[in-house]
């Protein structure tokens, strides 16, 4: 398929609508970053209700 780069508007040979190979090379080195370790802290539940408010129940 024959179109315009949506990015430098020449005219490219694709199979997919997108940058052309030029762009997308440009793109990677520009906008990629590396991957980081994100520590998490322990989900602790909030103990705002009795855990067991149905079995205590009056009847």
């Amino acid at each position: 398929m024959e179109f315009a780069c949506p990015r430098c508007q020449s005219t490219v040979t694709e199979d997919f609508y997108g940058p052309c190979d030029e762009c997308r090379d440009v793109l990677r080195a520009t906008i990629r970053s590396d991957a980081r370790d994100v520590s998490l802290v322990e989900y602790e539940p909030k103990m705002n209700v009795t855990p067991n408010a149905v079995a205590l129940k009056d009847n």
